[in-house]
């Protein structure tokens, strides 16, 4: 399966990457949940360390905004990521030349609805 990096990972069941870190878990993924909250989501620690090393990293999936992720954008690509998703509001020209540059695939979707469709 995909180990998947949940970048914004939330422990609020009212946000869209808490219910990311459950799907991705019941499609039986790896996840890996990041962001800025010491907290726990789908019984992981969230990681808030960006110098913590992540290896073999398929998928970064994500849902922090535009204007939140350049402080990111060095965590992400040293990720070495097969591919990234822009969930809906998180669509960044900058990061995804950057991505494209590095030969990161990058995808404008929705990971539930990608995980719904068996398209993930």
């Amino acid at each position: 399966m995909k180990k998947t990096v949940v970048l914004g990972a939330s422990d609020n069941p009212m946000r869209y990457a808490y219910k990311a870190v459950h799907r991705l878990q019941q499609h039986g993924h790896e996840v890996v949940p990041v962001g800025i909250k010491n907290a726990e989501v789908g019984g992981k620690k969230i990681i808030t360390d960006k110098t913590e090393p992540i290896e073999d990293v398929d998928t970064v999936t994500l849902y922090v905004g535009p204007r939140n992720q350049p402080v990111w954008y060095d965590y992400i690509l040293n990720l070495k990521p097969k591919r990234i998703i822009f969930n809906p509001g998180t669509e960044n020209p900058e990061l995804e030349q950057m991505a494209q540059e590095a030969d990161i695939e990058t995808l404008h979707h929705c990971t539930l609805v990608m995980l719904a469709s068996s398209s993930y």
